[in-house]
């Protein structure tokens, strides 16, 4: 294999390939960024055994051939050298890669194409186009209430289901958190199986690292999830996870029930609040306590080593769950999630879950459980003060 090519053209690809390559030690082929030279185009592809990353780069090809180098060294010494043309060639008797930039030279142990396996193409039939901007918002509005753990099962995917007429329902849930969005898209909500599909929350993350501005192509198999830049350059493959997932519906119902009580405050001052607030609290306490009349809400926090706080803000509130607590780090996290200049909480019971909306945040609420109130006495004023 001998080409020469630009580091402009690949930086950005030898990058993304490099965001798979495992980080723990693992079998040589998985450890490799994998070289494809053919056709006046240079394929760079990684794979960590799940994920599969392939991109398509021009080049100038004098020799075509396939060999697989040391991924993370590679990927480093790219992206360290200056702008340029890189000459990339094969000694085969040496099993080694040359690699020239002006007068520097780096020679790179190599995998011999017998390892490779061949990855999976994307498959043309059926896809559709999605817009890449709007699927990084809807990670940014789901993924964080999908649980870290993967012994989880399915509360460890999200979850993208079709739901009526054209709508499809994005869903993460922790079992302290639920983050719903919905939207229409009718092609999508079409080819997405009745059960829905399920991705592990690690592999969202490297659909974050991969999306860009642009639309991109998606399409959906048995086994996996596939997308693609709309120039075909660039492709990733993800595994479909088959766990089955909890009816979220049941607990979003529960905020259409009659008897809830409603909160409605500045989005900005609560935040700027419960920022005070954790200054206060301890590892042991967590909460911030909360009491509402019909204009006003007072907070209050209370750690054993750091102190006490109370600030009261303004709102407007309707029902008769007029004390609940939270914890303060988790509330203070949804509500930043938010873009509305206010955020209305629906409160189902005292230790039932509360949804978060926002009017301009449309089609999308958080439901987070409150925590329970133990101590009354932890309302009343000292007498000796």
């Amino acid at each position: 294999m001998t080409l020469s090519v630009n580091k402009e053209d690949i930086i950005d690809g030898v990058q993304k390939a490099g965001l798979v390559i495992p980080t723990k030690s693992g079998q040589a082929y998985l450890r490799s960024l994998w070289l494809k030279a053919e056709q006046g185009n240079l394929h760079i592809m990684s794979t960590n055994g799940d994920i599969e990353f392939t991109g398509r780069y021009p080049a100038e090809i004098m020799e075509p051939g396939l060999v697989g180098v040391q991924g993370r060294a590679f990927v480093d010494l790219v992206r360290q050298l200056p702008s340029g043309k890189l000459d990339i060639s094969q000694d085969e008797n040496a099993g080694t890669m040359l690699l020239k930039h002006g007068r520097r030279s780096y020679k790179l142990p190599v995998s011999n194409a017998e390892w490779f396996q061949p990855f999976h193409d994307f498959p043309e039939e059926n896809s559709i186009v999605w817009s890449g901007d709007f699927l990084q918002e809807l990670l940014y509005k789901v993924d964080f209430c999908i649980s870290d753990d993967i012994n989880d099962d399915g509360l460890s995917c999200l979850c993208i289901k079709a739901a009526e007429n054209g709508r499809v329902d994005a869903c993460g849930l922790d079992g302290h958190h639920l983050a719903h969005f919905s939207f229409v898209h009718d092609e999508l909500a079409a080819r997405l199986p009745e059960k829905g599909i399920l991705i592990q929350k690690k592999y969202t993350q490297d659909m974050k690292k991969w999306l860009g501005p642009d639309d991109i192509e998606l399409n959906i198999t048995d086994k996996h999830i596939c997308l693609r830049t709309m120039d075909g350059k660039e492709s990733l493959t993800l595994p479909r996870s088959m766990y089955d997932y909890p009816d979220y519906t049941v607990f979003l119902a529960k905020l259409a029930q009659q008897n809830t009580s409603i909160a409605v405050m500045d989005r900005k001052e609560n935040m700027e609040a419960l920022g005070r607030i954790q200054i206060f609290l301890s590892n042991n306490d967590q909460a911030v306590y909360m009491e509402f009349t019909n204009t006003e809400m007072q907070m209050k926090a209370q750690g054993h080593d750091t102190g006490s706080a109370q600030e009261n803000m303004e709102v407007t509130f309707k029902g008769d769950v007029s004390r609940i607590a939270f914890h303060t780090r988790h509330l203070l996290n949804v509500i930043s999630h938010f873009i509305s200049s206010t955020v209305e909480l629906t409160m189902t019971e005292q230790e039932g879950p509360c949804g978060v909306r926002g009017k301009i945040d449309q089609d999308y609420v958080v439901l987070i459980m409150p925590m329970k109130i133990v101590e009354d006495a932890y309302y009343s004023e000292d007498k000796d003060q």
